[in-house]
């Protein structure tokens, strides 16, 4: 069973959300505002910080002049070691030596042990304020852009190669369409603790709450986000090609002239930058020095589970219009999916920690249309028919679900249906776990949260692995 604190502070959330809900369907019809609102007033938020407190810095960003939606970038301190030169030709063999071999001080230095968040690409040890860095061909030395600047990171600009290529994560918050925020204190310390144990860059999505926006307003977002994604990795690689040459013998640009010959010279960032109308760079410097588009991975809780398998699927019905952003894995932690036809646990836990089925179907009632309501919306139930694509197109889905949540059979039974049809579909089902036990830790402090990210990090580092091997650490 849950902890006794686990369950006062259930009664305590389930009183306050459930007065919320109450009073917003009760409050007279407001026009509809298409820009919305992404956070309330009562919710508890973390600032961005840049300064890679606890191993992960964050910025915020407004990506829709239209609307609210907005993103928050997680970027792990290990996206600033350079990635080891890969000529090394005994590199694949020692990379991977079973993890058993760090019990023995004769077989290897521990100095030398690769870190677990850093298992599928590993790198040499390089302070991220080095200043000074070889060129690719080894034969002089350039100066480097100043990466800090107070202590703050600005990243690198989007040319040149010597640096570390990380997958991005898209992450959608829980709260039951109506509440919860990507910049939330409970949201902030998980996207932290997965975008360093899963060795990630971490987006994630502040979408547009109800019921001042209902559906499809937060899966729209949702799809924005993922174009916002191909379009910066498209503006990054226009930008490469822009502002390089090579000092040549004669010390000119492009082989004219005198100097050392074979040293890269790098244009200062405002000449090779894509700027919009207003001489601001478009090219966000993070995702260009270090995001890898085509490892991309959903991640949601809760309703932002229903978000990711959205997106999940409409990315797969783009195919390559979405290029060069490939999705290669999702993971749903406890979905927030219903229907008309009741499951076993929807009958036996109705009444369960948190998020109990009566909260939730005024949660749904404030999310749907009034002439859409329904439980066996498209949004609502993955297993109705017709919902495309073909389930046997679906990438790789880790299902999360927890014992005293009562919405964790259906999730299980849509997991079998992907299975079916030869997709891996694992589940991974926590005891004495409530619905956002992982993403409420800061709150709950359960146990089981840490264990689950790590988990996580175990499943998906199969699918953003370079080397393809899922046990490299």
């Amino acid at each position: 069973m849950p902890s006794v604190a686990v369950k006062l502070y259930s009664v305590f959330f389930k009183f306050l959300l459930k007065h919320r809900l109450q009073n917003r369907i009760q409050a007279p019809p407001e026009h509809s505002d298409a820009f919305g609102v992404t956070t309330r007033p009562e919710e508890s938020v973390a600032a961005a910080n840049p300064s890679f407190t606890n191993g992960v810095a964050t910025k915020d960003i407004h990506i829709d002049p239209f609307t609210s939606l907005s993103i928050r970038i997680f970027l792990p301190e290990s996206a600033l070691t350079p990635p080891e030169p890969r000529s090394n030709p005994n590199h694949n063999n020692a990379a991977r030596k079973p993890r058993s071999d760090h019990g023995s001080a004769s077989t290897r230095d521990s100095n030398s042990l690769p870190s677990r968040r850093n298992s599928y690409e590993p790198s040499t040890v390089m302070h991220r304020e080095e200043s000074m860095r070889r060129n690719s061909a080894g034969n002089g030395v350039v100066e480097g852009l100043n990466l800090m600047s107070n202590g703050v990171y600005r990243g690198y600009s989007p040319a040149g190669d010597n640096r570390r290529k990380l997958p991005v994560m898209l992450q959608f918050h829980g709260g039951g369409w109506v509440s919860g925020s990507n910049d939330s204190v409970a949201n902030d310390m998980f996207c932290r603790r997965i975008a360093k144990l899963c060795d990630v860059i971490v987006v994630a999505v502040g979408y547009r709450l109800a019921p001042e926006n209902r559906y499809p307003a937060a899966f729209e977002d949702g799809m924005k986000v993922m174009t916002w994604l191909a379009k910066q990795a498209n503006l990054a690689e226009c930008s490469k090609s822009m502002g390089v040459g090579k000092v040549g013998s004669g010390g000119g640009i492009g082989g004219v002239g005198g100097g050392v010959g074979g040293i890269e010279f790098k244009k200062p960032d405002a000449h090779r930058h894509i700027v919009d109308s207003f001489g601001a760079s478009i090219v966000e410097p993070w995702l260009a020095a270090h995001g890898d588009p085509s490892r991309c991975i959903l991640l949601g809780a809760s309703c932002g589970a229903n978000i990711a398998d959205y997106v999940t699927r409409k990315a797969v019905e783009g195919g390559k219009l979405l290029d060069p952003v490939k999705v290669v894995a999702q993971v749903l932690l406890y979905p927030f999916f219903v229907g008309s036809v009741p499951t076993h646990s929807e009958i036996k836990l109705a009444n369960s920690y948190f998020y109990d089925k009566p909260m939730c179907m005024l949660a749904w009632k404030l999310f749907l249309p009034e002439e859409e309501f329904g439980l066996d919306h498209p949004a609502a139930n993955p297993l109705i028919s017709g919902r495309g694509p073909p389930l046997k197109l679906m990438p790789p889905t880790l299902t999360v679900v927890a014992e005293h949540d009562w919405m964790r059979d259906r999730a299980i039974a849509y997991s079998e249906e992907l299975r079916k049809v030869n997709v891996d579909a694992p589940v991974l089902e926590y005891k004495d776990a409530v619905h956002e036990f992982a993403t409420l830790d800061v709150l709950i402090k359960s146990p089981q949260a840490q264990v689950c990210a790590e988990d996580i990090a175990i499943w998906v580092k199969k699918y953003i692995s370079r080397r393809g091997h899922e046990f490299s650490y």
